[in-house]
């Protein structure tokens, strides 16, 4: 099999193949495959030689070795440290995958493939890469002297389909009461922030959020690799994009949030803020472009501000603290708070209101929380809570005359 994957590589690096499209290229490795498979007398029956000719067209135009781990939905994180050292995350836990490449270059080859299909390029003078797949799995790879062992590639899944609001529901993510809490909330055009660690699932509940958008509103989304499946209609999705070899071409987060401004956006849903763009997106916050949504990297509501505040100096203005937490506290509503526990399920941690400041401290106050109880059979067990707090934003809407019952926020005591 490799030596003839090896020649089907010298046939595709012909010149009359380096510009075909994927449809052009699959009919070749098909006409090659079967010419081999006819003037060969290969010792395969006929199982054997369609696997032949499978594996053949995966590795020339798929993702080789990896294929099976991306058929497999319960996969949801595919990490590749060296060519022979694969991990696969499986419900939670990292397990070692029985699956290899040949050698480095196999590897660097795949990478490749994967980049250029996506219009982005891997090489010596450009060793890192941000891209995703076809199915909307973000793909990081680097390439040495970046990674000194050799080639790596990580490959996170979304699965096949969205997750839903019921579906994060049912695998306990939050209570019902808290479904209708954030409905109402995203529905009533609240400022609302996503703020958890690495793998704690806040894009698909960012996604699962903006169910409650209504469908007659227009929405700009903005990410770094486009993720974000929406039920909406009215959606413009942008993508920012690296520097080129020459170093010139990058078009910034903030770049795409200035422009949203003048695209008569009702939503902008930022992926995630990192840098700069945060300052745009909480003045977009304030001067009507209420309802917006983003996510952030902080493993709690009071880190989540203290991440908004760095990331607002780092777009390289003056600002006093005072003056940059105020303008957090103006701006943003609600801080839902999301963790993947260590017995691998993804949980709402809490949901915070920001009130305002005291002195120099923006207030926050719970309004829903996961307690824990204790273990069974490894498995956390506890339960959503309210803490008997009516949040403010609340009361502002039923003084407008939407009617949310106030019994949802009854403490576990009766408060």
């Amino acid at each position: 099999k490799t030596g003839l994957h090896q020649r089907l590589l010298d046939l595709l690096n012909e010149s009359r193949f380096v510009a075909a499209s994927d449809e052009e290229l699959e009919e070749a490795v098909e006409e090659f495959v079967e010419r081999v498979l006819d003037s060969e007398d290969l010792p395969l029956n006929a199982a054997e030689q369609r696997q032949l000719a499978d594996d053949l067209k995966e590795e020339t135009l798929g993702v080789g070795p990896l294929a099976p781990l991306l058929g497999d939905p319960a996969v949801t994180d595919i990490l590749v440290n060296r060519f022979d050292q694969v991990y696969i995350e499986r419900f939670g836990r990292l397990e070692t995958a029985d699956v290899r490449f040949r050698d480095n270059e196999h590897l660097v080859r795949i990478i490749q493939r994967i980049a250029a299909r996506v219009g982005r390029r891997i090489d010596e003078s450009s060793p890192m890469v941000d891209a995703r797949l076809a199915d909307g799995s973000r793909v990081n790879a680097t390439l040495p002297p970046v990674t000194i062992d050799g080639p790596t590639l990580s490959i996170r899944r979304f699965g096949k389909r969205r997750f839903r609001q019921e579906d994060l529901m049912r695998l306990g993510m939050f209570s019902s009461a808290m479904r209708d809490f954030m409905h109402w909330m995203v529905a009533s055009r609240s400022n609302v922030v996503v703020a958890g660690g690495t793998g704690a699932g806040k894009s698909t509940f960012l996604g699962a959020l903006c169910e409650a958008i209504p469908s007659s509103e227009r929405i700009v989304t903005i990410e770094d690799a486009a993720e974000l499946l929406l039920d909406q209609v009215h959606v413009v999705r942008m993508e920012t994009r690296p520097h080129n070899l020459e170093g010139s071409g990058r078009i910034a987060a903030r770049d795409l949030v200035i422009n949203a401004l003048r695209m008569r956006p009702d939503r902008i849903i930022v992926g995630e803020v990192r840098g700069g763009e945060a300052l745009d997106m909480l003045q977009a916050m304030n001067t009507g472009h209420d309802g917006s949504l983003t996510t952030v990297h902080a493993n709690s509501p009071r880190d989540a501000v203290s991440r908004l505040e760095t990331m607002v100096l780092m777009a390289g203005l003056d600002l006093p603290s005072r003056a940059i937490r105020e303008q957090i506290s103006a701006a943003v509503d609600l801080i839902i708070s999301v963790r993947r526990y260590d017995d691998g399920v993804r949980r709402v941690e809490s949901i915070s209101e920001l009130t305002g400041m005291e002195e120099l401290t923006p207030q926050l106050q719970d309004i829903f929380v996961f307690k824990q109880k204790g273990r069974k059979d490894r498995q956390i067990v506890g339960e959503y809570q309210p803490t008997g707090i009516v949040p403010r934003r609340v009361h502002m809407l039923r003084e407008r005359g939407i009617e949310i019952p106030l019994e949802m926020f009854r403490g576990p005591g009766g408060g």
